[in-house]
C-alpha cells in the first residue's frame, strides 16, 4: 500500500465552480475589474445555470485565486463579428447553446498576488481539456491588447498592430500570452468592451482548433478514470555535480532547470537519483559512509518544500530525483519524492538497494511499488537498479501506467548501460514510455560518489509510431543538458491494440503470473 499522508493533500485545486464560490467570486472580480464592472451575485449564478460543466475555479489552500467561465455556441455566431456584451448575453452566459460545435471563452480572472503561479495557464488547460472532452470544433474568445493604447500611433490601426505582435516584432503582454498557448488571430473585433481603455475598445479574435477532430482511430482507448491528454510533453535535466556551499546555492540550480522546463511547456521534468549528495559538500567535517547519509537527511524537510513550492509556482510535475531520508525506525531509505504541480507530495522508494548502497551507506529497500496518479493520467518510478528487474515494471503499468520515470546515478559506462538496457527492455515488453534521468559530473571528497557517468534519454517502445530505434530523445553524455519529448498517450493505444506485437494483450496468464504481497 503506498503511504498516505497529509502531504498527499492538494495545497492548489483546479476543479467546477459551484453555486457556493459565487461570494467569493463576485468579490475577486470586483478586485480586477473594480466593484462598478466586477461580476454580479446573479451572473455568476446564471453562467453556472447555462454551464456548469463550463465554469472552473483554482483554489491555493482553500482561497479562490483563479476563474474562467465558458459556454458552447455555434460556429456563425463565434465566428462572426461581436461584442462581448452581445455574445454572451450581458454577461449571463445565456446564449449558451447545448449543441454548440464552438466552445466561448467568457471570462478568465486571475487574483493578483498569485500571478507567479500559471493560474491563467492552468484555466487555459482546463478549457482545452473540455473541449476535447466534449469533441467541439475549438475555442474562440475576444483577446485583450492591453498595449494598444500607447502604441497606436506608431503602428496607425489595431490590425497592423495585431500584425506586429504575430511576426515577434512587438510583444503584448496579453495577446502574446494567447500566442504562446496556441490560439491564432482570425481578425479584429470593434467595440468589443468599450470600458477597456487600453485596449481602445478593441479585441483580437481568436481561436483554438481542437487537434483531436484531425485524427481519430478506430481503436479502443486507453484504460483510465479520466480522460488522458493527447500529448504529454516531458524534459529529463541530465545535472552536473559540482561543490557548494549552501542549500541556497543547491535551490537556485534546481530552479533554473525547473522554470526551464516549464517554459518549454513541459508537463512532467525528473531530475537524477541521488541529487542532493550535493548537499554533503557543504559540509567541511569528514564523516563516514554512514554518517555522512544520515546528516544529508536531516535536509529531508529543506528537499521537499523546495520541489514542491517549485512544482505549484511553475506549474509542472517534478519527479525529484532521490534523497535519503531516515525512516521512523531509523532506517535510511533512498525516496524519490514526487511534487505535482497541484501542491501534493508522493513518495516512492527504491525497492533494490546495489550493493554498494547496502554495503557503506547502510541502505535499506522500501517495500511498495504503487502508481502516482497525475493529472496526465498514472505514472510509475523505478529508481536505477529497480530498471534491472522486469516485475517492478510490470506490475507499474498493470497499475495503468504509461510512462516509467527513472532517476539513475551510475559511475562508469558499463553501469550506465545495464540501466539504459533494461529500461528498453521494459519500454517494449511493456509498450510504455521510461525517461531516464542521470548525474554527470563529480564531487571530491563526498564518500562513495567520485565520478559520474550519464547519458539521459527519453524511451519509446519499438514499433511503427515511436521514435526510430526507440529513442524519442538522447543526450550527449557527461554534459549538463536538458532532454525534452512529446509522448502520444493515444500511439500506445494504437500499438497495445493494433501493433506488429501485442506484448500486453499477448501474455500467457494460463501459464505464468506474478502476484505482489499485500503491505
Amino acid at each position: 500500500m503506498a503511504k498516505k499522508t497529509l502531504e498527499n493533500t492538494p495545497k492548489l485545486l483546479l476543479r467546477q465552480a459551484v453555486l457556493g464560490d459565487v461570494p467569493q467570486l463576485a468579490d475577486l472580480t470586483a478586485r480586477i475589474y473594480s466593484d462598478e464592472w466586477g461580476h454580479s451575485v446573479e451572473m455568476l449564478r446564471s453562467q453556472q445555470t447555462h454551464f456548469p460543466e463550463g465554469q472552473f475555479v483554482v483554489e491555493y489552500e482553500g482561497v479562490i485565486v483563479g476563474y474562467c467561465a465558458t459556454f458552447r455556441i455555434d460556429e456563425a455566431t463565434a465566428l462572426a463579428p461581436h461584442t462581448w456584451m452581445q455574445i454572451t448575453g450581458g454577461g449571463m452566459g445565456s446564449r449558451h447553446k447545448p449543441d454548440g460545435n464552438w466552445l466561448y471563452g467568457m471570462e478568465v480572472v486571475v487574483h493578483p498576488d498569485y500571478r507567479g503561479m500559471r493560474i491563467g495557464q492552468r484555466l487555459y488547460q482546463a478549457r482545452k481539456r473540455l473541449c476535447m472532452d466534449l469533441k467541439l470544433r475549438g475555442i474562440v474568445f475576444g483577446g485583450r491588447m492591453p498595449g494598444l493604447a500607447k502604441n497606436l500611433a506608431r503602428y496607425g490601426s489595431p490590425e497592423a498592430y495585431v500584425q506586429a505582435v504575430v511576426e515577434g516584432k512587438r510583444r503584448d503582454p496579453t495577446l502574446s500570452f494567447q500566442l504562446s498557448n496556441d490560439f491564432e488571430v482570425i481578425g479584429v473585433l470593434r467595440g468589443y468592451v468599450p470600458s477597456d481603455h487600453e485596449s481602445l475598445g478593441y479585441a483580437v479574435h481568436l481561436v483554438w482548433r481542437n487537434p483531436q477532430l484531425l485524427d481519430q482511430p478506430d481503436i479502443p482507448p486507453i484504460t483510465s478514470a479520466r480522460l488522458l491528454p493527447d500529448s504529454v510533453r516531458v524534459a529529463s535535466v541530465q545535472y552536473q555535480q559540482r561543490r557548494i556551499t549552501s542549500f541556497e546555492e543547491f535551490a537556485t540550480q534546481v530552479e533554473y532547470f525547473t522554470d526551464i522546463a516549464a517554459d518549454y511547456s513541459a508537463d512532467f521534468v525528473t531530475f537524477p537519483e541521488l541529487i542532493t549528495l550535493q548537499l554533503l559538500s557543504i559540509e567541511n567535517t569528514e564523516l563516514s559512509p554512514v554518517e555522512s547519509i544520515r546528516k544529508l537527511s536531516h535536509y529531508t524537510p529543506q528537499v521537499k518544500e523546495l520541489f514542491s513550492r517549485l512544482a505549484v509556482h511553475y506549474n509542472i510535475n517534478i519527479i525529484a530525483g532521490t534523497h535519503p531520508t531516515e525512516q521512523a525506525n531509523g532506517d535510511i531509505h533512498n525516496v524519490c519524492y514526487v511534487c505535482l504541480r497541484d501542491g501534493s507530495i508522493h513518495e516512492r522508494e527504491k525497492l533494490h538497494p546495489t550493493p554498494s548502497e547496502r554495503n557503506v551507506w547502510n541502505i535499506s529497500g522500501g517495500d511498495s511499488a504503487a502508481t502516482v496518479l497525475t493529472d496526465c493520467g498514472p505514472i510509475g518510478v523505478m529508481i536505477c537498479y529497480d530498471a534491472e528487474f522486469p516485475e517492478v515494471a510490470r506490475h507499474l503499468v498493470d497499475q495503468g501506467a504509461l510512462i516509467l520515470f527513472v532517476p539513475f546515478c551510475t559511475d562508469v559506462r558499463e553501469g550506465y548501460l545495464r540501466v539504459r538496457y533494461c529500461a528498453q527492455a521494459r519500454a517494449i515488453e511493456n509498450q510504455c514510455y521510461v525517461v531516464l534521468s542521470g548525474n554527470v559530473g563529480n564531487l571530491p571528497g563526498v564518500n562513495n560518489f567520485d565520478i559520474q557517468y550519464g547519458q539521459s534519454c527519453i524511451l519509446t517502445p519499438s514499433d511503427f509510431g515511436f521514435a526510430r530505434d526507440g529513442v524519442a530523445a538522447d543526450s550527449t553524455p557527461n554534459i549538463e543538458t536538458v532532454l525534452f519529448a512529446d509522448l502520444r498517450l493515444e500511439s500506445l493505444a494504437r500499438a497495445r491494440n493494433a501493433g506488429a506485437v501485442q506484448n500486453l494483450k499477448d501474455r500467457r496468464f494460463d501459464l505464468y503470473e506474478t502476484r505482489w504481497r499485500p503491505r
